[in-house]
């Protein structure tokens, strides 16, 4: 069952919220306030909103620039573009600078559909994890983005929101609470954990019921917040279960197969596999053509996890 809203709509409605109650929060468009639907904040707080056109790493220069006289700016663009275009500015003039900044990267990996390989981030998470002190979450669906966005505008410092702008599948329950930092167990396991983010994570969840039906019983662990990632529940879950398969829309090379294999590696080694897009540039298409073309299919993550819980034996 898909939400109601379209997450862009939510984003929107949490800034108006938040913009009640804390008159230094602000928005900084490139051009691009249609889609992510913040034309809204526009008409309600006009002199709070700034369109600097299709120029983003402009746009990171004149958030920094906000963020010294004590605004929270709110900044968005399509996932490349708020990230790879506009990488050593936001490095610099606000990471380095410690200032902050909000960053919102709409159309996560597959998601980009028709736009294609130009507007499709599979990269984005992996080079922001390399920030120093960057905060990287990716919200599950609408009512964890509503939980999650008054922590984020009160967390002092760079945060990256990899967001979905249209409907999500829905997983969670309107006014459930979530903490920035840590993950959420969905099901726990004892034969293999499935570890998932984004669209992701309502695969994870179906995958999880097939197996259960071919005897499998495998936990789903949702971590939303790639950096910094939640080692003890990660930890917790590669003890239980003894294996784990990672779910992404991203690359798994510097993504959240990354992520996690560091901490497992570290604390509880164990077998690991992954179902992510494998070292590949994007391509124009709709979401499920692209599911298959890069293997991120429910049946796909059930495979894997068969495949790893051989690995133990």
């Amino acid at each position: 069952m898909q939400d109601v809203k379209e997450m862009r709509q939510v984003y929107c409605d949490c800034l108006l919220d938040m913009a009640k109650e804390n008159k230094n929060i602000v928005v900084i468009e490139a051009d691009l306030m249609n889609c992510i639907k913040t034309e809204r904040f526009k008409a309600q707080y006009p002199e709070r909103f700034f369109n600097v056109g299709i120029a983003e790493a402009n746009m990171v220069g004149v958030a920094a620039g906000l963020s010294t006289c004590g605004k929270v700016p709110f900044i968005s663009s399509f996932g490349p573009f708020a990230t790879r275009r506009c990488y050593d500015q936001i490095f610099i003039s606000v990471a380095y600078s410690k200032q902050n900044v909000k960053i919102v990267g709409t159309d996560p990996g597959i998601s980009a559909e028709v736009n294609g390989g130009t507007h499709m981030p599979f990269e984005d998470m992996g080079i922001m994890r390399l920030i120093p002190e960057c905060v990287c979450v990716e919200p599950t669906d609408a009512a964890m983005l509503k939980s999650l966005m008054p922590q984020i505008a009160a967390y002092k410092g760079l945060v990256y929101i990899r967001l979905f702008r249209k409907k999500t599948e829905k997983v969670f329950e309107d006014g459930e609470n979530f903490d920035l930092f840590k993950a959420r167990s969905i099901k726990e396991g004892k034969d293999v954990t499935i570890i998932a983010s984004g669209i992701m994570v309502s695969r994870a969840i179906e995958a999880a019921e097939i197996l259960k039906g071919e005897g499998i019983d495998a936990g789903v662990l949702n971590t939303y917040t790639w950096k910094p990632m939640d080692k003890e529940a990660v930890t917790a879950a590669a003890k239980r279960s003894g294996a784990i398969v990672v779910a992404e829309n991203h690359n798994i090379c510097g993504g959240l197969t990354s992520a996690i294999t560091e901490v497992v590696c570290a604390n509880c080694p164990v077998p690991v596999l992954s179902v992510g897009v494998n070292d590949k540039f994007g391509e124009v298409g709709k979401m499920p053509y692209l599911s298959n073309v890069y293997n991120m299919n429910v049946s796909d993550i059930a495979e894997r996890c068969k495949q790893v819980i051989s690995l133990k034996k």
